[in-house]
């Protein structure tokens, strides 16, 4: 281990900064000198990043405990250690890390705890790795931890084509379980490569049409919509199973308090948990467990981005790229990002 740093020069880093409520046009650029790591953390250079719902509700003020403006967003990254602080074993310099930040990965380079890295194979594109970072160990986590869904199971996917909800598709068909996906007719042929029977989110009939596909009712329903129509994902789910909920797409665009329909959310679920009816229903918070225990909480992200980069690698999962963009053009990521129009995720990657 080395009780120095390995390198004391500072680095020019170009950063996005989200300076308030604005429309994606408005994020600015800042650079600046970034010094050399403090104890105990490094220096990544970013290879990809990307545009997560978190950062669409962040730029509306919405996201439940984002900070406050201005700051730099960018919710995980992939990249290369170019630095490394006091008492970070100097191996890992040049080496490729997956991070997860919540904030501060909009950026040509960033500073990370070293116990915060997560290894990433050679084998695998940093843009596909990026894609599957938080998206891939929130579905595999859901899936696996939380609902623990059988082969020859039936599940339903909400936003299917999504970042999370095309991961979550691919990992559901991956261990034998039937999926009902979700999603505009533009993207229906999509959905259906990726082993899902699509249905039109925008259909008034939609739940009904779920229930004909699945008469007998589903083992779990992930649902990251949220608001009034959660009430419909409970009653789509057979006696012992699981309704997932994690986000709050519904209200994203209401004014108010971006605490008060996540708290409306928590009440409802825990009511239903407490009918006799042998049906469970869970709100998935990437974060929980974090405070209690950081050592746990990390040591379990990186054994499930393992399991998700060892599907990568062999070709079992393919993650979907919506689009590349350089850092310089983010604006436009954000945009693309929210227009609804592409499938899977928006990638930054630096700008050349």
């Amino acid at each position: 281990m080395n009780s120095t740093a390995s390198e004391s020069v500072t680095a020019d880093v170009t950063e996005v900064v989200l300076p308030g409520k604005v429309e994606p046009a408005g994020l600015e650029f800042r650079t600046r000198d970034l010094p050399a790591p403090a104890k105990d953390r490094v220096v990544l250079r970013m290879e990809a990043t990307g545009v997560s719902f978190a950062e669409q509700q962040m730029r509306r003020g919405k996201y439940y405990d984002q900070p406050p403006f201005p700051f730099v967003p960018g919710y995980d990254v992939v990249g290369t250690v170019t630095a490394v602080g006091p008492a970070v074993d100097t191996a890992l310099l040049g080496r490729r890390f997956a991070a997860v930040t919540k904030t501060g990965a909009w950026a040509s380079h960033l500073v990370v705890d070293a116990a915060d890295l997560m290894p990433v194979p050679d084998t695998v594109d940093a843009a596909a790795a990026e894609t599957v970072v938080v998206n891939g160990i929130t579905a595999w986590q859901m899936l696996h931890r939380l609902a623990k869904v059988p082969a020859g199971g039936t599940i339903v996917v909400l936003g299917a084509n999504g970042g999370v909800g095309s991961t979550l598709v691919q990992l559901a068909r991956h261990a034998g379980i039937t999926v009902i996906g979700t999603a505009s007719t533009r993207h229906h042929a999509t959905v259906r490569d990726l082993g899902a029977t699509p249905v039109d989110y925008r259909d008034p009939d939609m739940y009904d049409r779920i229930r004909a596909l699945a008469p007998d009712g589903v083992d779990a329903v992930f649902d990251h919509v949220g608001g009034d129509a959660v009430e419909q994902s409970w009653q789509l789910l057979r006696k012992g199973g699981t309704l997932v909920s994690y986000g709050t797409a519904a209200t994203k665009d209401e004014e108010g308090s971006s605490q008060l329909p996540v708290l409306k959310l928590f009440a409802r679920l825990s009511a239903w948990n407490s009918l006799p009816n042998g049906k469970h229903a869970h709100f998935y918070n990437f974060w929980a467990g974090r405070r209690r225990c950081r050592a746990s909480w990390q040591r379990r992200l990186a054994e499930d981005l393992d399991q998700v980069l060892r599907l990568v690698a062999d070709g079992s999962l393919t993650p979907q790229i919506a689009a590349r963009l350089p850092l310089a053009d983010a604006a436009a990521a954000l945009e693309l990002a929210e227009s609804r129009t592409v499938s899977g995720k928006v990638v930054i990657v630096p700008t050349a």
